[in-house]
Formats: C-alpha cells, structure tokens, sequence
C-alpha cells in the first residue's frame, strides 16, 4: 500500500514493520467496501428493484418522445427503442460514481504508528482524526468478520483506557494486521522506557555526563529505543497452541443448563398450563420469545465455538467465534477483576465459567463488550486453574488454596475466610458460612452464594477505591456493606452483612495494602525482551479430602 508523507522515520536497519514506521499509510483497497459500501450497494439495488419503473421514468421521461411507458419491462423497453447504448453509459456512469466515491474515501482514511501514539484519520467532508497514546493502551483485538476472512482481510481495535477511545484500523490484510497488533503491544510494554531510564540514572551516578546533556540523551535513548522495538520477524499466521479444549457438546450443555434456559422452559410450561385452562391465545405470544432466546442460543454458542486461550510474550492471547474469529490479546497488569462461577445446574459435572474485568474502551451500554468479559466459557477444575494462572501469573500456592479449596468449594474445616456473624444470618440465610472475605499481601478473595457459587479476585495494585456503608438494621446488628470498586464489569464486588470491625479492619488494610502493590506493580511492563511466551501454570493440585464439591456449608 502507497504511504503518505508525514512522522519521522526511522533508520531502515531498525524497523520491524514497513507499516509500523512513523509514517503515514492507507488502508487495504477494499475496505470502503466492507466499511459500508457493501451494504450500500446491497440497499441501492433494493431499492432499484422494487422502485425500477419511477426511476426508468425519472430519467428518461424528459429524454424519451412520448415518455416511458410503466406498464412495458424495462429491458424490452430498452431494447425496442435501441436504448442499449445509452443505459450502458449510464450503468457505466453510475459505476464511475461509486468508485469514484470508494476511491476517495479509501484515499483519505489513513493510519500511523510512532513512538508515542497510533493515529488514524479518516473523513472527506468532514474529517476525523483519533489518536490513541500507546502508554494507555489495554489491548489489540483482531476481528476477522466472516466475509472479510473469505478475501484474507482483518480489523484492528486499540482499545484505550476511557470511554469511547479505543481507535480502529479497518481493514488491513491478515498477515498486516497481525504484524502491527504485534508492534503495537511492543511499544506499549513500556520496556523501552524502563530501560532507558536506568540507563540515565546509571549515567548520573557515575557522573559521565553534564545535566543538560543527560536530558538530551535520555530523550534520545528512549525514542530510538522505541522505534527500534517496532520492526521485525515475527510468525503472524502462527497461531499459538491453546492450554484449554472445550469439546463442542459440553459448550451446547452448558446452554442448554444455564439459568436463562431453564427459566424459559419454565416461563413455558406455566403459559401453556395456563393456555389449557385458561386463554389459548396466549400461545402466540410464546412465539416471539422462542425464537429470540433460540436465535441469541445459537449466537452465544457459535460465538463460543472455536475457543482458545494461550500465553504469548504479549499477553494472554484469546480467540473464538466460528463465523466471525475475534482474536484478543490481554497484556497483563490490564485484568482489574477475576471472577469464578459455577450454576447449581453444572455442579454435578464439575463445570467453572471464567470472567474479568478489564478495560474495553467502549459504552458500558455497548453490548459488544459482553464477549470480551468471558475468559472461559465454561470448563473444569484444570481448566480454570491453567486460565487463572494465566490472567492472575502472581498467585501462589496458599492463594491458590484460597480460591478452590477454602473459596469456590468452601467454606472448609478451619475457613480463613471473614464471614457473615451468627447474629445476622437471617439476612443470608442458606450462604451465610460461604459469605465472606480473605486478604491476601496483594489479593482480596470475595466469596458468595450457594445456588450460584461466585468467587471474585481483586489484585489491590489494580483496585480502584473500598467503601464501607451501612443502613439503620446493619447498625442495629453492628454489620456492614463492604465494595471493591475496579473498572465496571460483570465482576461485583459488593459485599454484604459482614461483621462491623471487620469490615473497619479490611477498609484500613486494602487501603494500605493496594498503595503498597500499586507501588511495587510493574506488570505494565510485560515485554522482557526474551522472547518467551508467558509460562502455563500447572493446574491447583487437589488437597486430600477435597473430592466431595459440597460441604455443610454448601448445604
């Protein structure tokens, strides 16, 4: 693709990308089609075919002696007047137009990655300029919509930290795309700058340069460093073996055993219990709701299909959809929440689903968001244990203890975990052994429920703010609400009817702890330049004792 003069350059022995170099560079030449002029091709001759006379007529009413006759087929018409010519030029016309129109649009929507930012800019009337600083970056998506994917074609998302500030590169070709995602994730590691930043400070212990060149210097050292990261060999196609294999018919049960579908069967019998002895009309209004909760079934489970997650010296590297493939790559240090769950409609076979809570930057309204939440979709002990190890690396063993044995499978003999007190468990009246929480030095472990078994983590270095409230009857039984607060998600951490001075006492230590893990947390400089993927963990070994999943507790 042609590139447009603009950023610096950098020198040709350093680049690793010919489109990550500073400069600016046009998209593929068929997006415009697949950014819209499809489906504007696809709604023009809709509307040609059932409006063909009105406009035969619009034209040539003025031009034809006599006018054009509706009642006559366009095509004979044309033909019994020797119109060949002239509506060949006008089909010939029209195409100019659009390409013309697609050739300009094409012309004008451009992109460029530098040491600081990726810049896309687009628009012929009105035009658009968004730019995302690579020190904000939370992740690359790789999107390969069905179609695209037919003629080697993908869209990138930068997703950025705020609100609607992800930047989009739509489309390049597959091996392209692949190659800056890459790039990208390279420059935001952040390794550069640590680098040349102790290389400053080296410097000025030593006293080999004046202050005011040392300024010059470091400036230097850390752009070079970052152009020199962007280029490269690098195995686009290469597509990273995945640590879990979820088999096509245990991902079609767990739908099939999810709360929504039971709850629609029921829904069911109750209508057409009632359609018997009562209004039968009312069947038809089950129709509509079959079909949607069947079609957004299939969609769930199509989405799904082709799952797999695996460490890659970037990040955790996430890729599903049958249709259309959306590849994800979560750069650690950018996973604000972890939460486990499990149905009591899976707890005889053993199933865990996976969520987190990370930044999209996109509407938390924006239902496309939902996909990037689920990190497993559904899977067993091992399952959970190599996906945990992957998005929270820092666990150790005791803290692995905490999440199955005394977390998702608690509470057990000896529970570490702060629990909801004897005086108010009429307020959690089946969950009220399992309702509690653990501190770790760099963790908070929630646990809740028994008919659905939740256990949330919360790395403090990624903790946003902890509140603790209470109402007039939690004050009359001397409990409290405690909250995490982390980027919004589907991971909660509320809290509820816990002991007073243990909600106090965790206040004050997750504010001290999540300063102190804030303090010494470097996973925003993910890159250490080996070129080793992240290590999979070995699965949480199973403690003696621990085969039963149910306990008192539970029950």
């Amino acid at each position: 693709m042609p590139s447009v003069p603009g950023g610096p350059t950098p020198p040709a022995d350093a680049a690793r990308s010919p489109l990550s170099d500073g400069e600016w560079h046009r998209m593929h030449p068929l997006t415009p089609l697949f950014r819209g002029g499809l489906v504007l091709v696809i709604v023009s001759g809709v509307i040609i075919a059932n409006l063909r006379d009105r406009v035969l007529g619009f034209f040539l009413d003025g031009v034809i002696p006599g006018g054009y006759d509706t009642t006559e087929d366009p095509v004979d018409y044309v033909l019994g007047h020797n119109l060949l010519l002239v509506a060949l030029l006008v089909v010939l016309g029209v195409l100019l137009v659009v390409i013309g129109f697609f050739y300009l649009m094409w012309r004008f929507h451009a992109f460029r990655i530098t040491g600081d930012d990726v810049e896309v800019r687009s628009g012929v009337l009105f035009r658009t300029h968004r730019r995302a600083p690579l020190d904000r970056v939370q992740g690359v998506n790789l999107t390969r919509p069905m179609i695209a994917r037919l003629v080697g074609m993908a869209k990138l998302e930068v997703v950025g930290a705020g609100l609607d500030a992800n930047v989009k590169l739509e489309y390049l070709s597959t091996p392209n795309a692949e190659a800056v995602r890459s790039d990208i994730l390279r420059l935001a590691s952040g390794r550069q700058l640590a680098e040349a930043a102790a290389r400053a400070e080296h410097d000025r212990a030593t006293g080999r340069r004046a202050a005011s060149d040392l300024a010059a210097t470091a400036a230097s050292t850390v752009s070079s460093g970052l152009d020199r990261l962007v280029h490269g060999a690098e195995d686009p196609a290469e597509e990273p073996e995945s640590v879990v294999q979820i088999p096509p018919g245990r991902l079609i049960a767990s739908q099939l055993l999810s709360g929504s579908t039971i709850a629609l069967l029921v829904g069911i019998i109750a209508i057409v219990v009632g359609a018997i002895y009562g209004t039968p009309w009312v069947l038809f209004g089950i129709f509509p709701v079959v079909l949607g909760f069947g079609a957004y079934t299939i969609r769930t489970i199509t989405r799904s299909l082709r799952y797999s997650i695996a460490p890659t010296r970037s990040g955790v590297r996430i890729t599903f959809g049958l249709f259309t493939t959306v590849t994800e790559i979560v750069p650690p240090g950018r996973v604000h929440a972890v939460e486990v769950s499990q149905s009591i409609f899976w707890r005889p076979l053993g199933w865990w689903s996976v969520s987190v809570n990370r930044l999209s930057g996109k509407s938390a309204t924006d239902t496309g968001t939902d996909q990037f939440a689920t990190v497993l979709p559904v899977g067993d002990r091992d399952d959970v244990a190599r996906v945990l190890g992957l998005v929270l690396p820092h666990l150790s063993p005791d803290q692995w203890r905490a999440i199955f044995e005394d977390g998702v499978l608690g509470p057990r003999d000896a529970d570490p975990y702060v629990t909801t007190p004897r005086r108010a468990r009429l307020f959690r009246l089946l969950s009220w052994k399992r309702n509690g929480f653990l501190l770790s030095d760099d963790t908070l472990f929630l646990r809740r429920g028994v008919v659905w078994r939740t256990l949330g983590v919360f790395p403090l270095a990624r903790l946003q703010s902890v509140d603790v409230t209470q109402g007039p009857v939690d004050r009359r039984l001397s409990v409290a609400n405690v909250r995490a607060h982390t980027i919004a998600g589907r991971v909660s951490g509320a809290l509820g009817i816990i002991d007073r001075n243990a909600a106090l006492e965790l206040f004050e230590s997750v504010a001290a702890g999540a300063v102190r893990a804030a303090a010494a947390d470097q996973t925003h400089r993910w890159d250490g330049g080996s070129g080793d993927p992240v290590p999979v963990p070995a699965p949480a070994p199973e403690a003696s004792g621990t085969s039963d999943p149910d306990s008192e507790g539970d029950r």
